[in-house]
């Protein structure tokens, strides 16, 4: 099947330009074609704006164990929906992800059940190093240096190490450190006080893992994506990227914290913690300064009525994928960064740092996964609207500016204004990990 799409805003690798694309079967075909080019459908998208498909290099999808929170379906609905054509979904599902045969069983279950790409990270346990060097098919190893949702926490000095000296896949952290983590709940032991969540998972924890990440990745010239950055100073650390780190950012962390614990209470519990209003403004800088590459949205949904308990027995992590985009154009329509900005943080900028194939730009031959964008629409986030089985978001009732309204996975319409095609599935995300990475794939 052709589609054109005709007279968008179309932001291109070179920046924004009026003009037309013509898809044929999953790819792009050309870049403003002639008018006479005949096609099976034309989109007319005069006063649209057209970027690649977002790709979110951090989600949970709850699929397999959880699937009352979040399921590859539902989760992928909520992708498209959000202008999300590819997820990177980690590995603390039930079973975790931590070998081969078993990402190959998750790959096999997105298969029928994503209508956006996917791909999944393996897992690092304190057993499974030999899998993690023969692991293919995969973005990269998740470590988690402090617990999260799950119990995959890798504390072992030696073998952190071990896993830097002697694998060869990209790495990506959940940087917090476990002991400061517990020296900070003896010392709040018995606190039924959210906002100490704060406090027990402080700046400190998240400096000094992040610190001995950059020292491994360093000393190894080995690859490093540092997730979910929450703080400024952590920035500092990583500044010195020596061509093999990475950073990315999620919304929550842009735009939320610690005085937001007033109004939202547990639901805006996630690790690592939320930090200071200065944080958000230093990450923020870090975006625009490249020192941060991308941004993710550690998409974690749990249902209200979890959320809503007592703390410390309520659930870390927030959803992100309906609302991710929408917030970060927002951004755009403030004049606070540009439409290329975004575009280069939340679909080029991932591509690269994962070394996803044919994906992240419009250009020809590239897959066809866009998003078509109403840059003049203002409204409410939502969360009763949200395609995401949880149906609540922090940024309830938040106003913003720029919305998805329709999007294409591989040339294929699967979402437009409310609607669904869900007639074909995804397909799996392809890695060439000799590509180097990031620093590798753009100037500097």
């Amino acid at each position: 099947m052709k589609t054109l799409i005709k007279n968008a805003t179309v932001v291109l690798p070179d920046g924004p330009q009026k003009t037309s694309i013509l898809i044929d079967g999953a790819q792009i075909a050309e870049i403003d074609p002639a008018e006479t080019v005949k096609v099976d459908e034309t989109v007319y998208a005069y006063g649209m704006t057209l970027i690649p498909g977002v790709i979110d290099a951090h989600v949970h999808m709850r699929d397999p164990g959880l699937t009352s929170k979040e399921d590859l379906r539902s989760g992928s609905r909520a992708c498209a929906k959000g202008g999300i054509t590819t997820f990177l979904e980690m590995p603390n599902t039930n079973p975790a992800t931590i070998s081969q045969k078993l990402l190959e069983e998750k790959l096999t279950l997105a298969a029928n059940k994503s209508i956006v790409n996917y791909g999944f990270f393996l897992g690092a346990t304190l057993q499974n190093i030999d899998e993690l060097k023969k692991g293919s098919r995969t973005p990269g190893i998740k470590i988690y240096m402090g617990s999260s949702t799950g119990d995959m926490a890798l504390t072992d000095p030696g073998l952190l190490e071990a896993i830097f000296a002697e694998t060869k896949l990209p790495i990506a952290v959940h940087a917090e450190d476990e002991s400061i983590i517990d020296k900070m709940k003896l010392e709040c032991a018995g606190t039924r006080n959210v906002v100490d969540h704060s406090k027990i998972r402080n700046v400190e924890a998240e400096v000094a893992a992040v610190k001995r990440a950059c020292e491994l990745a360093r000393e190894y010239k080995h690859r490093l994506h540092i997730c979910h950055v929450s703080s400024g100073a952590s920035v500092e650390i990583f500044d010195d990227h020596a061509d093999v780190i990475t950073a990315e950012v999620s919304p929550h962390h842009l735009f939320l914290n610690v005085d937001d614990y007033l109004n939202l209470g547990t639901l805006a519990q996630m690790n690592p913690s939320l930090k200071t209003k200065e944080d958000n403004e230093a990450l923020f800088q870090a975006l625009l300064d490249d020192k941060i590459q991308i941004v993710a949205t550690d998409h974690a949904p749990h249902m209200w009525d979890e959320k809503c308990g007592r703390y410390p027995d309520t659930p870390s992590g927030v959803p992100g994928v309906d609302t991710a985009l929408p917030l970060m154009l927002d951004m755009v329509a403030k004049d606070k960064c540009t439409i290329e900005d975004v575009v280069h943080w939340m679909c080029e900028g991932p591509a690269l740092v994962w070394d996803i194939m044919e994906k992240g730009r419009i250009e020809v031959g590239y897959d066809a996964d866009l998003v078509l964008i109403d840059m003049n629409k203002t409204q409410a986030i939502r969360g009763p609207h949200m395609e995401s089985k949880c149906r609540w978001t922090p940024f309830e009732g938040r106003e913003v500016t720029g919305w998805p309204t329709r999007t294409w996975v591989c040339g294929k319409e699967v979402y437009r204004d409310g609607k669904f095609d869900e007639s074909r599935m995804g397909v799996e995300a392809m890695f060439e990990h000799d590509r180097g990475g990031y620093w590798a794939g753009v100037d500097e």
